[in-house]
């Protein structure tokens, strides 16, 4: 039975390939290798995070009230690629209320999804941000949304989101925004400017 079953697929399988205009499967392999290919390699929207490779001194603006002052700290960052030109890497140095803290994200391009993608992981926390989102047409401005959880207030999946602006070769900007307080409820602002 179970060669019967098995000699009636293998039937079908070969009438199906050898039906006219059925890709062969040699060519059907090659094809979708080559997508791979494609997919796996950097193109032009890798190449727009360029402007962000260096050293940089930044000061960091953090809002615990969206209408409030801002707490001022100064940090460093180094941004080089990682992955053969396919993932950007910074690693952060600053202060966190008084305390030092490190810091590091992950930001690269999915060509299968056309869209940005983070990772930023700390040392004073156990919870990983990832967001994703696209450029505007002119690539100086790369807006991403994730979801948040809030230690202090107990908080889960607070929606932000990352806007990072690319002013000039010098300098860029990282703002961050706390959807659940409204649109424009702006939590953190770093300017980042070229050592």
């Amino acid at each position: 039975m179970k060669t019967e079953v098995h000699d009636k697929q293998a039937t079908e399988q070969t009438r199906h390939a050898n039906a006219p205009g059925s890709p062969k499967p040699g060519a059907e392999h090659e094809e979708m290798m080559r997508k791979m290919e494609a997919a796996g390699t950097p193109g032009p929207a890798h190449k727009v995070l360029n402007a962000l490779v260096g050293n940089w001194k930044a000061e960091v603006k953090c809002w615990m009230d969206p209408g409030g002052a801002p707490q001022v700290s100064q940090g460093e960052a180094n941004a080089s690629w990682k992955f053969n030109g396919r993932f950007l890497e910074e690693d952060f140095r600053g202060d966190m209320m008084g305390k030092p803290f490190t810091g590091r994200t992950l930001l690269g391009f999915d060509n299968t999804k056309q869209t940005y993608n983070s990772v930023w992981v700390c040392d004073t926390q156990t919870s990983i941000f990832t967001s994703e989102g696209k450029a505007d047409s002119g690539n100086k401005t790369i807006t991403l949304e994730g979801k948040s959880n809030c230690p202090a207030t107990g908080r889960k999946d607070i929606p932000m989101k990352t806007v990072l602006r690319l002013v000039s070769p010098e300098k860029h900007v990282l703002e961050m925004f706390d959807g659940s307080r409204g649109e424009n409820a702006k939590t953190m602002e770093i300017t980042y400017t070229r050592k």
